[in-house]
């Protein structure tokens, strides 16, 4: 599995290829977003274990450096996502 990392402008340029492209390749889409914060798209095959996050913490030490970052932060919402 490879993974391919996309800033938002493209994704939001057009999706439906991003998401059809991920799904054909069985890559991974890692999006970049305007804050440098990353969102991770992994196409699934019903009932299929998701291991990006294993494969990335095993072979990314990037990566692990972000996820060590963001326990350290709090959280944030999405823009339009309402708090619970």
């Amino acid at each position: 599995m490879g993974i391919k990392v996309t800033p938002l402008s493209e994704f939001a340029a057009n999706p439906h290829a991003t998401l059809s492209e991920c799904v054909a390749s069985g890559d991974a889409f890692v999006v970049e977003l305007p804050d440098h914060s990353l969102v991770s798209i992994q196409g699934l095959e019903p009932g299929e274990d998701d291991s990006l996050v294993d494969e990335l913490l095993a072979s990314n030490p990037s990566f692990r450096a972000v996820l060590e970052r963001s326990k350290g932060s709090p959280r944030k919402l999405f823009p339009g996502i309402p708090d619970a």
